[in-house]
């Protein structure tokens, strides 16, 4: 219990408060933080969580590395395309530091040799979804890109996505992300929530850009609530994520105290969409304003 603000409850309560997540959410951080197993099962209210596969704790320890070994790649004489490409847009070195910027190699089992020197194995890092299975044997799913880590709330790393640099890449998409496991939804994650969650909470507004470049350049000129859907569109997910942290509960989200005042005037709750002004990015700012009609955009 706070006798400053009367609030109170057990360390459930306490984790939901402090990190502006939910009670699943608040369970699952405790578990993997305590190494203890969670077993789902269907309450009658919908479909169990998937319990098949690695521990979770393995999973996020296993990307954890995959994100050490990224960064300890961009400096590599091999990376020197994705120096240029992130130079080319004003990044400096210590702006990739800060967002985690990494590279992975060209080649096929690099960070696959890596994790299981590790003591990794095979199923983990598959299940991780940082390996894909082949004929002969698993190869890794990234190769030749940029990457970005993609972190929860509470800075957890989840999975990554990753830009094109190399024209014989055997996979065409420009940008690509760890395909769903048990730790990554792309539906329920927000590339950059992780650094802008305290802003976000503090000022009760989030912008939603397109990429992850976009979200490194809007924090770099100061507008640090800056978040990024991952090679999705901006769906309802997103926005219970985003209105838990503004303290807005009109989709439904939990609703958890925020600063309603400053110096006692009220604050207003807002979402700005920055998409791109053309077709795609018109159709994904109509399809985000017609996920709630009370939105203000």
């Amino acid at each position: 219990h706070c006798f400053g603000c009367g609030l109170g409850g057990d360390v459930f309560k306490y984790v939901e408060q402090s990190e502006n997540i939910d009670f699943r959410e608040a369970v699952e951080l405790l578990a993997d933080k305590y190494h203890i197993e969670l077993h789902y099962e269907n309450s009658g209210n919908g479909p169990a969580r998937e319990n098949t596969g690695s521990k979770r704790t393995r999973l996020l320890e296993a990307c954890e590395e995959a994100q050490r070994f990224f960064v300890s790649q961009i400096l590599t004489k091999e990376a020197l395309p994705a120096r240029k490409l992130l130079g080319g847009r004003n990044f400096s070195q210590a702006d990739c530091e800060r967002f985690g910027c990494g590279y992975a190699p060209q080649g096929w089992d690099n960070l696959v040799r890596h994790l299981a020197s590790k003591g990794f194995t095979q199923k983990e890092i598959l299940d991780a979804g940082l390996a894909r299975q082949g004929q002969r044997g698993i190869y890794d799913y990234f190769r030749g890109r940029v990457t970005w880590p993609i972190r929860d709330s509470t800075g957890r790393t989840l999975g990554f996505g990753a830009r094109k640099l190399y024209e014989d890449d055997q996979i065409a998409a420009k940008y690509i992300n760890t395909p769903d496991t048990q730790l990554y939804r792309k539906t329920q994650v927000l590339y950059g929530i992780d650094l802008a969650k305290s802003a976000i909470v503090k000022k009760r507004q989030v912008v939603i850009v397109e990429g992850y470049t976009d979200v490194m350049a809007m924090h770099l000129a100061g507008i640090d609530t800056a978040v990024a859907t991952c090679g999705t569109a901006f769906g309802a997910e997103h926005a219970k994520i985003v209105r838990r942290l503004i303290a807005d509960d009109s989709l439904g989200a939990v609703q958890l105290v925020g600063p309603l005042k400053v110096k006692d005037q009220p604050l207003s709750s807002r979402i700005v969409f920055t998409f791109d002004g053309d077709a795609a990015g018109q159709k994904a700012a109509l399809h985000a304003f017609g996920l709630d009609s009370a939105s203000s955009p």
